[in-house]
Order: structure tokens, then C-alpha cells, then sequence
């Protein structure tokens, strides 16, 4: 499996989930409680299974730490819980994904900066949403509006970033 996929799963919760930058700081936060605590259950579990029940070990831990995360959420405000929806849950297979491509056995660093990386994203594509929202075009705050506005992010990003030849 290559790494395409573990960083694919992040795509929904950037466009869905970046509504308002509250719902976006709950998932990041809640993202990096849940990676955090499912790397070190998995750390003491990896060693004592063999590698037929990782998988199913790995799955039945980031869906009992995302469970458990989500009803902590209801409990505290059934407000963003209602709009993190079904953003919340796949975080478990996020977690999945990251174990079986060998996130977890590479250096702190590299988890560090995913999960910076991440919450960068979040929060900045939030923050741009909701700016543009109040300034009247509504369709940023929607769905639809993520869609858009992180396909012309990264059109921009892909145009900056090609090296113009010089003449």
C-alpha cells in the first residue's frame, strides 16, 4: 500500500469538516488524541501478536479510541458533534491505514510533522472559508464550496510552484 492512500483519507475531513474553524480545531484536536493514543496501544500490542490478528486487533483498537473520542464529543457539545459528523469516524480507518503503511515506526518527526501538517490545513482552509463566507459568497462555507476552493488552492499551489524557464 503505498502512502497516496494514508494521505487520500485526509481529503474529506479538509473539505468537509472546514466549514467553520471550530469544527476544524475539534477534528485536529480529536485526530491527534486519537493517533497519539492509537500508536502506543498499538506499540505494546504489536509485538505480542502475530500478523494475522494485527489487523484485526489494529481495527477493533482505532474503532474503540474513536468511539470512545466521539462520545466524549456528544458529551461536551452535541453542537460540533453534529457538524464533525461522519468526519470523526475516519479517523479509525486513518488510524488503519497509517498502521499498515509503517507510519508508526517511523521517527516522532515525521508523525509530528503529519499531524502539524494537518492541522495546518484544517485550520487554514477553515479560516479562508469562513473569511470568504462573511464577505457574501456563502458557497465557501457549503461542501460544494470546499471543493472549489481546494481545487483552486491547489491550482495555485501547482502554478507557484512550477519553475518558470528563464529566457
Amino acid at each position: 500500500m503505498n502512502k497516496s492512500l494514508q494521505h487520500s483519507l485526509m481529503l474529506p475531513p479538509l473539505i468537509g469538516a472546514t466549514g467553520s474553524w471550530l469544527t476544524a480545531l475539534g477534528l485536529w484536536v480529536m485526530f491527534v488524541v486519537i493517533i497519539h493514543a492509537y500508536g502506543a496501544g498499538m506499540a505494546l500490542l504489536r509485538l505480542r501478536l502475530v500478523p494475522t490478528a494485527r489487523l484485526i486487533a489494529s481495527t477493533l483498537l482505532a474503532a474503540t479510541l474513536t468511539s470512545c473520542a466521539l462520545m466524549a464529543a456528544q458529551a461536551w457539545s452535541i453542537q460540533w458533534y453534529q457538524h464533525a459528523g461522519i468526519y470523526t469516524a475516519l479517523i479509525a480507518l486513518q488510524c488503519v491505514v497509517l498502521e499498515h503503511t509503517g507510519f508508526f515506526h517511523s521517527a516522532w518527526r515525521d508523525r509530528l510533522r503529519l499531524c502539524a501538517l494537518f492541522g495546518g490545513l484544517l485550520l487554514g482552509l477553515s479560516a479562508l472559508r469562513e473569511l470568504i463566507g462573511y464577505s457574501g459568497l456563502h458557497l465557501a462555507t457549503l461542501v460544494p464550496g470546499g471543493f472549489i476552493l481546494l481545487g483552486l488552492l491547489i491550482a495555485a499551489w501547482q502554478a507557484w510552484s512550477r519553475a518558470t524557464p528563464s529566457h
